[in-house]
C-alpha cells in the first residue's frame, strides 16, 4: 500500500527537491520511518526527542490534522494524501 506526501519547501533539501513522495505505510508513524529510510535526516526534523509529532509540525492525511485523529497511529489506506505542514510564526 502507497500513500503520496507532500513535502514542504523548507524539507526539499533533504528530498533532492522532490515536492512529493510516495511511501509504503499502513499509519503515520510508518510514513516517517518510510520517508527517513529514503530522505535520511527527515525524521529529527519531524519527530521530538521522545518520538512525537513536534510542536510546529502540522501534518494532515486527506486534509484531516491528525492530532485530531490518532496521531502517529492513524491508520492509512491506498493512495491517502498526507500533506507536512511547518508551523509559520511572526508578524507585527
Amino acid at each position: 500500500m502507497a500513500v503520496t506526501v507532500k513535502i514542504p519547501t523548507p524539507l526539499r533539501g533533504l528530498t533532492g527537491d522532490q515536492d512529493t513522495a510516495s511511501v509504503p505505510a499502513s499509519d503515520l508513524r510508518g510514513v516517517v520511518t518510510s520517508l527517513e529510510g529514503t530522505f535520511p535526516g527527515m525524521q529529527e526534523r519531524l519527530l521530538d526527542d521522545s518520538g512525537e509529532l513536534r510542536r510546529f509540525v502540522n501534518i494532515y492525511v486527506n486534509g484531516e490534522d491528525v492530532r485530531f485523529l490518532q496521531g502517529l497511529a492513524s491508520a492509512l489506506k491506498d493512495n491517502d494524501e498526507i500533506s507536512i505542514v511547518p508551523a509559520v510564526a511572526g508578524g507585527c
